[in-house]
């Protein structure tokens, strides 16, 4: 890779902020390193999925690359996978701890643990870049890595994963310094690993970076530069070619079911002024009992108060260095002060006007969610208070900045932490999984099974225990449900039936599980409902927590 600005090239400077990334991560993550095999968002079902889906992506691209598309659910439909957010960058990097330890729980967790390390070395290089000062560019990036959003969706992998937009922005700049090939090349590729990290930032990416360009070329006059448009288009070649192979199998299941999102939807998931004061941080409880008394807000979006005084105050430094005629204050001045405020006007949503625009964009047909531009206004300001830390530091005598840095940075720390962090122990496996997984393969439907779209979402918990086999399931959650899936739901939930068995044989069901225990009081219902029907099942496995039985025949 080739040099970055500044001091940053030499090779202890990069492992210290590589150790400091892991660290910060380590920390406000606890206890999850502590418990990383068996901690998660395991109750509610985007964690239960989120924790599904990399195990998936982790195996499956080792054992059949080429069908990492066709996942174990909602049987026999294909490229069920891309129902939702592939998370392959996640799976991709999970790979040697999912296969070291076969352990979901543990694969997920590295690729949590990867996403903010990443993000905080991510953003320290681009604020390393406008700022040239290290002890402010590592608290800007503590401010934009831990920031409260990021906090609040640790359920969720792929919103994790926000290291790709300031890497795009850095690779970005360095382009524009000196347009080459080369360049544009490492551009194209940090745009399309944000992509394969997450769908939405992928797009923000993309958008923010389209818009940088035009901007950079007016500010430095490059309007004729044939070397810095080659650059840009090698960028954008780059980057639809990585991208382009993973993102067909979503344009069929569109085609297929019709999915798309729509301005109603977006509408939903709208900022409103009080998602500006929400947040998860315990430092923060006093603003979120302001916002809680006003109509609901969509996202945890409030910046940290660090965040927003050096952001204010660096934005005026940025501004009066630019009208004494600093070129390099003119560009972060004009980049991220309107990077900021566009953000903040799409994350309002099509009421605001500006994502009405954005939304003729036909990928915005794939995102539900403007309030998740909120991000990129925290890069900004991270941006912004860099720059004032790094003027405060320059007029603080030589000997007190180290120690005025650390103060900030536990000061940071300490404003964004949420310790100890609320992650769940996973729920323990049914034994008769074990046996299941001996099995010849075969498709598996799991009951109590839930046949009322509210309820759809208790499916997940039957792909997290999945990784315990990997059967393909006529079970699944996931932002898309089949129409087939739908329509056979409600009979497959009047299990014991005729209907039920039925719906089945459709599918082809070799084998099926009966959870005792989500039954509850049913339980002695469901059993003598079963009798008529035990002569087509052979039991494989019983405890009283779940029945293991092979589909001998149907009614």
């Amino acid at each position: 890779m080739d040099a970055l600005p500044g001091t940053i090239a030499r090779p202890r400077e990069r492992l210290l902020v590589a150790l400091a990334g892991v660290a910060l991560a380590i920390v406000v993550t606890w206890p999850l390193t502590a418990g990383i095999g068996h901690l998660g968002r395991t109750i509610g079902a985007d964690g239960q999925l989120g924790i599904w889906n990399v195990a998936w992506v982790a195996r499956t691209i080792v054992v059949d690359p080429l069908d990492v598309f066709d996942a174990n659910i909602f049987y026999p439909h294909r490229r069920t996978l891309a129902y939702s957010e592939a998370n392959l960058f996640a799976g991709a990097l999970a790979v040697p701890v999912y296969w070291a330890t076969r352990n979901p729980y543990a694969a997920h967790n590295v690729a949590a643990l990867f996403s903010i390390a990443s993000a905080f070395v991510c953003a320290y290089a681009l604020l390393r870049y406008l700022t040239r000062d290290p002890r402010a560019s590592a608290i800007g990036a503590v401010l934009y890595a831990c920031c409260p959003y990021v906090t609040s969706h640790s359920s969720h992998i792929q919103l994790l994963m926000t290291g790709g937009l300031p890497l795009a922005l850095l690779r970005l700049h360095r382009l524009a310094d000196a347009p080459s090939t080369r360049r544009g090349v490492w551009l194209g590729l940090a745009l399309a690993a944000q992509a394969l990290a997450c769908a939405y930032y992928g797009i923000f990416a993309g958008l923010m970076v389209g818009y940088a360009t035009l901007v950079i070329a007016a500010l430095r006059g490059s309007w004729r530069s044939g070397a810095y448009w080659t650059a840009i288009a090698v960028a954008a070649v780059t980057s639809v070619a990585c991208v382009l192979p993973f993102f067909v199998p979503y344009l069929r299941v569109q085609e297929e079911s019709g999915f798309h999102r729509t301005l109603d939807d977006a509408v939903r998931w709208a900022a409103n002024p009080q998602s500006y004061l929400a947040s998860p941080a315990h430092a923060h409880r006093w603003l979120l009992a302001i916002a809680s008394r006003f109509e609901r807000f969509t996202e945890p979006l409030f910046p940290g108060i660090l965040a927003l005084v050096f952001g204010a105050a660096g934005s005026a430094i940025a501004v009066r260095r630019a009208l004494d005629s600093d070129a390099r204050a003119r560009e972060i001045a004009v980049v991220y002060g309107s990077l900021g405020v566009l953000a903040v006007w799409a994350s309002l949503g099509p009421h605001a006007g500006l994502y009405r625009v954005l939304y003729e964009v036909p990928l915005f047909a794939f995102l539900r969610a403007p309030a998740r531009f909120g991000i990129v206004v925290v890069l900004a300001l991270a941006a912004f208070a860099s720059v004032a830390m790094a003027d405060l530091f320059a007029r603080a005598p030589e000997r007190r900045r180290t120690a005025l840095a650390w103060a900030l940075a536990a000061v940071a720390i300490g404003e964004l932490n949420v310790l100890p962090f609320p992650w769940e122990r996973a729920p323990d496996t049914p034994a008769a999984y074990a046996v299941l997984a001996k099995l010849p393969r075969g498709p598996v439907a799991e009951f109590p099974f839930y046949g009322e779209r509210i309820a759809f979402p208790l499916h997940a918990q039957y792909m997290l225990f999945s990784t315990a086999h990997w059967m393909p399931l006529v079970n699944g959650y996931s932002d898309v449900f089949p129409a087939d899936f739908r329509a056979a739901a409600p009979l497959l939930a009047s299990f014991p039936s005729t209907d039920a068995f039925a719906a089945m044989a459709k599918r082809r069901v070799r084998y099926l599980t009966i959870h005792w225990d989500m039954y509850g009081p049913r339980q002695g219902e469901i059993r003598e409902r079963l009798v008529p029907f035990a002569r087509h099942l052979r039991m494989l496995a019983d405890d009283a927590q779940m029945t293991l039985y092979e589909v001998v025949s149907f009614p």
